[in-house]
């Protein structure tokens, strides 16, 4: 949701308050079958949100898989696409390795004000070498702020747990980013780290475990909770936060029940699948100020749960929604466009639109046609590359032509999308219009329509 003004003081500017969700979920090579209206808060008619941050583990890659995946979408991806692109959501960024996958989702009007600065995989695997292991990045700006966005998968088995932070360090360390103005990822304003990471509850037995999980007595174990503990110990990992857990360890169950581990192996039940964050220092206001400072950056975690119905996998799903309040350092997108100067000729439509003069444009960028309810950025009915399609170079506006004549005749609504090709991001949108039916021909003569409304 965005919010006319800061909740926080009377004389506040005026700023965003972004609703954000975030999903981890080890599928356990399972395939997408189940009803994700609960797991993605679909019925929750008080919950507002904005962006949608989906981290999978164990996702199938046997490799009759992973090249039907390299062909096609996969089946997780098109599963989230179909359920979010309904609500107006775009997939703006992926990143892939192996089982892992990382998606994220922002409504369509937040899409100008998010730039993507990379996506990064870091394997630690067989010594670095395979990607079973490791973690992959999206490193993007969010209204001029700097995020980063970690899904991974850390090793498992209890013995294993100086390994999991050691590879916790090496990802973290991996996350270099090119160009000279982009910080160093221990500088980005948020730091988003979530997925299974395999820390276990040492020192206790399996039945006591299992008494506390059954009486809700969680609080009894977290003071043996590998992450818990080292999060004591570990300068960085101090910088990191968590909300409480009060749901039910989510490792590990019997396939298709909510029945803790009865194989042979018993393992104890566990908090292996987590999120956390870390947020940069801010400045702060002075106390007699009567309004935020400039560049102000609050996160705040609003629910941390478990989903315990899902029980496809071995693990059950944890989320996590957040409220992101922050004056945007970017509040004017790069690109305006401007369907009031929109009209049809035949089977060219003329696009007008202005760019802020910062705004580097290249001959690779271009404007594409979209059907509200797009699922990605490459799901355009028409587009046209800017350089090759120009008719005004004039700053008030710029002019080009883009075809309509693979557009089917419809009432749907249309939007209009700029792609920088430097940026590798939309950095202008429309509003939604609709195409006059009057300008699609129907047996050599024009067909007029009845009113639009």
């Amino acid at each position: 949701m965005m919010s006319a003004a800061c909740p926080r003081r009377p004389n506040a500017p005026k700023c965003c308050v972004l609703s954000i969700h975030v999903l981890t979920w080890n599928v356990a090579s399972a395939a997408p079958t189940v009803d994700l209206s609960d797991l993605l808060q679909l019925n929750n008619q008080d919950l507002n949100l904005d962006m949608y941050i989906i981290g999978l583990q164990e996702m199938n890659s046997g490799l009759i898989s992973l090249l039907s995946d390299a062909a096609f979408e996969d089946p997780w991806s098109s599963f989230f696409m179909d359920v979010l692109s309904r609500l107006n959501f775009v997939k703006i960024s992926q990143v892939r390795m192996q089982g892992l996958l990382l998606l994220v989702f922002a409504k369509y009007q937040h899409l100008p004000y998010i730039q993507i600065i990379s996506t990064r995989s870091t394997p630690t695997g067989l010594y670095g070498y395979w990607g079973n292991k490791g973690g992959v990045n999206i490193c993007l700006k969010l209204y001029g702020y700097y995020v980063s966005i970690v899904n991974c998968h850390l090793p498992p088995h209890m013995s294993n747990n100086d390994q999991r932070l050691e590879h916790f360090d090496r990802i973290l360390e991996s996350q270099t980013f090119e160009g000279n103005n982009i910080p160093n990822i221990l500088d980005h304003d948020l730091i988003l780290w979530f997925g299974d990471m395999n820390f276990r509850i040492e020192d206790f037995g399996l039945l006591f475990v299992q008494e506390c999980v059954a009486k809700q007595y969680y609080h009894e174990l977290w003071k043996k909770d590998q992450l818990y503990i080292a999060k004591r110990h570990d300068p960085l990992l101090r910088e990191f936060q968590e909300g409480a857990l009060l749901f039910p360890p989510t490792y590990k169950f019997d396939r298709h029940s909510n029945n803790y581990d009865t194989s042979e192996k018993k393992r104890k039940p566990a908090w292996t699948d987590r999120i956390l964050w870390r947020l940069k220092r801010q400045p702060q206001a002075s106390p007699l100020a009567s309004s935020l400072p400039t560049s102000y950056f609050s996160l705040t975690l609003k629910s941390y749960i478990s989903h315990m119905s899902y029980s496809i996998s071995d693990h059950k799903p944890v989320t996590g929604t957040f409220e992101l309040e922050l004056n945007p350092l970017m509040s004017v997108p790069l690109v305006t466009m401007m369907p009031e100067y929109l009209w049809t000729m035949e089977n060219d439509m003329l696009i007008s639109y202005t760019s802020t003069p910062e705004f580097l444009s290249s001959p690779w960028d271009w404007i594409g046609l979209y059907k509200v309810g797009m699922r990605h950025i490459n799901d355009y009915v028409s587009y046209v590359w800017v350089g090759d399609n120009q008719v005004s170079f004039s700053n008030n506006p710029n002019q080009v032509y883009i075809s309509i004549s693979d557009v089917p005749e419809t009432e749907d609504q249309f939007l209009l999308c700029y792609y920088s090709n430097n940026l590798h991001s939309v950095v202008g949108i429309s509003q939604p219009f609709k195409i006059p039916l009057r300008y699609f021909l129907r047996d050599d003569a024009l067909y007029e329509p009845g009113p639009q409304i």
